[in-house]
């Protein structure tokens, strides 16, 4: 962590975590959104000014304004220590959001800390049974169960729960497809529709070289015999409608178009 490129609003918001910190002294630990920013972990929307800490049972969960605390156990166990601050666990800081945020807030940052490697699956699980009698559990024992470390952004976490929403089956993530010589290793996968679907983010329509080469792309992987999909961040936050029907509607192509030549 010492070596993290800090933003400037990341570094006004440690500042002032540290602060209410040295003020709560030794009964308050940073915790939820503000653990999620200084262990760098994806946040679906981050806060700009509420900073999160957690005090145990029994001390005072007034917080001054600005500041949102929480009251739960927090087991030596659950508790590092980053630039001098008590802050709770990665495994504890994604299980306290996957039981307080909306779900698919939940899952960005669950796949987030699962792809950076900076917790596993039996770590979220350990802190799950922990915690199973506490409010909204079953909810982060959902989120956890979907999480998925193969995501690699927020808006393919999102994409995944708007499948899962829309009744679409699992695909598969980040596989090379294409063919004797792959053309390239895409978002999502349904090999028994061949259908890939790509979610992009602005950066990729805002670079001609790389639309040019993402166009490039998509003509070998359809002579290869796959249909393909794009998503934009637009459409897997605001029309899951179209994702679902677009995304159905290559289903049908692709399991009636004929294979190609091997």
């Amino acid at each position: 962590m010492a070596s993290k490129v800090l933003s400037q609003r990341d570094g006004d918001q440690l500042l002032r975590a540290a602060a209410e910190l040295l003020a709560a002294g030794r009964s308050a630990t940073a915790s939820h959104e503000t653990a999620a920013v200084i262990h760098d972990l994806d946040l679906l929307s981050k806060p700009d000014r509420v900073l999160t800490l957690t005090r145990s049972p029994g001390h005072n969960r007034a917080g001054r304004p600005g500041v949102l605390v929480h009251s739960a156990d927090l087991p030596a166990r659950h508790v590092t220590v980053i630039y001098g601050m008590p802050v709770t666990t990665v495994a504890r800081t994604v299980v306290d959001l996957a039981r307080t945020l909306e779900f698919r807030a939940g899952v960005a940052t669950a796949d987030s800390a699962l792809h950076r490697k900076l917790v596993t699956k039996a770590e979220l699980q350990a802190v799950l049974t922990e915690c199973s009698r506490w409010h909204w559990s079953q909810r982060a024992a959902e989120v956890v169960s979907f999480a998925d470390g193969l995501s690699e952004s927020v808006l393919e976490s999102l994409a995944r729960v708007v499948f899962r929403d829309c009744g679409l089956p699992p695909p598969e993530l980040q596989v090379w497809v294409g063919g004797a010589e792959a053309a390239g290793r895409v978002d999502f996968l349904w090999p028994e529709f061949r259908t890939i679907a790509e979610v992009d983010g602005r950066m990729k329509y805002s670079d001609p070289s790389r639309a040019v080469r993402q166009l490039d792309r998509d003509r070998q992987l359809r002579d290869a015999g796959y249909e393909v999909v794009h998503f934009t961040w637009q459409h897997i936050t605001e029309n899951a409608g179209y994702v679902n029907s677009a995304t159905r509607r290559a289903f049908e192509r692709g399991t009636r178009a004929p294979r190609p030549a091997a």
